[in-house]
């Protein structure tokens, strides 16, 4: 398989790359703070852009690694003013080597291709990262600053992680490092304290259905949570149908219906049924955590399936219930990671889970 058609880390499957991506939708505040930062002199040599998945995390990184290489080296008698805007032509050619990956003074960091495995590793590993040794050893052609983007920070394995720390620890000149992370406290305290963060929230519904240049109807917009990640998975899976076939199955607990959930748990153990796996797990998982922020006093204010809100009302009616539904899904979570780990059936996995929720049900009516 030539390089050009391994499969990428950081693009998720059935959409484009966020370095094709023209525009931004629903992040102009984390695009204005990082612009009065560079206009005020004050670029800071490392940011960590943080925030949900699918929410333009990425693709706010590859904007300003845009704008950094292909604004003028400030300084000198004749340095031209600085950009406004991130918004670079795309027939710039700065634009035109980073889509083509010919840009020599940009770095992106994230999981390699395993050629034994034939997959993506599961981690970045130490040997990726030793090459921005390398990377920042070759001096910039026209003297302009040298970007990384590291996508995702959550995969750096241990070695990895404090590789880029020493970097982080002594920065090379007009290098800058771009590092997205969907869940920043996993990282090691000693990177993100050397690091200004950027914070991209969830877009909001006209925001997500500009993005998606569609109306992903109510229940993908509430199941995606302002992800427009997620929103598009779950619009290629048929989630919100799923997600509808999960609430009719627990729409009577704990009483149980006993054939639906052996017919769903035989839909995950098909060949090639891997996608339909990950997607009930992943909803199952949303129910949950609906179940126990519905207890906690924070019901969904758009039903994300027919019947579901008066379905998490009478389940979780306390903040007591809703630590029972929190504590399960931590409990669910553990057992498919081990279950996973093992090659565990996926249909006993999903009818564990199912179980599972009607005991935590019959418990918590007792």
């Amino acid at each position: 398989m030539a390089e050009t058609d391994l499969p990428e880390s950081d693009r998720r499957e059935g959409a484009a790359h966020p370095r094709d991506a023209e525009r931004l939708v629903g992040q102009s505040a984390a695009e204005a703070e990082f612009l009065d930062a560079a206009r005020g002199g004050r670029l800071h040599h490392a940011w960590l852009i943080t925030g949900p998945r699918g929410v333009g995390k990425a693709t706010l990184a590859w904007r300003i690694a845009r704008y950094l290489l292909a604004a003028p080296p400030p300084g000198g008698l004749f340095a031209e003013p600085v950009p406004q805007t991130l918004n670079l032509d795309p027939e710039h050619p700065v634009a035109r080597r980073m889509r083509s990956g010919a840009e020599a003074r940009l770095f992106v960091l994230r999981r390699p291709w395993d050629p034994d495995a034939k997959r993506l590793k599961r981690e970045i590993t130490v040997d990726e990262a030793r090459k921005l040794k390398g990377f920042f050893a070759l001096s910039s052609a026209d003297g302009g600053r040298r970007v990384v983007i590291v996508d995702a920070a959550d995969e750096l394995n241990p070695n990895a992680a404090n590789a880029i720390l020493k970097i982080l620890e002594e920065p090379p000149e007009g290098a800058v490092i771009l590092m997205i992370a969907h869940q920043p406290s996993r990282l090691l305290p000693t990177i993100r304290s050397r690091c200004r963060v950027l914070r991209c929230g969830p877009l909001d519904t006209a925001d997500l259905a500009e993005a998606l240049g569609r109306d992903p109807g109510a229940g993908v917009s509430e199941l995606a949570q302002g992800s427009v990640g997620e929103a598009v998975g779950l619009m290629q899976a048929a989630g919100a149908e799923t997600y509808s076939e999960l609430i009719a199955l627990f729409a009577r607990l704990p009483d149980f219906d006993r054939p639906a959930a052996l017919k769903l748990a035989e839909s995950v153990a098909a060949r090639g049924a891997e996608a339909r796996f990950d997607l009930v797990l992943g909803l199952t998982e949303k129910f949950l955590s609906r179940l126990a922020r519905t207890g906690a006093g924070h019901p969904p204010l758009v039903a994300a399936a027919p019947g579901e809100v008066e379905l998490l009302t009478r389940l979780a009616p306390s903040p007591r219930a809703a630590r029972a539904w929190a504590d399960l899904q931590q409990s669910l979570s553990d057992r498919v990671r081990r279950g996973r780990a093992v090659n565990l059936d996926p249909a006993a996995l999903i009818l564990d889970m199912v179980l599972k929720i009607r005991d935590r049900a019959a418990e918590l009516a007792a």
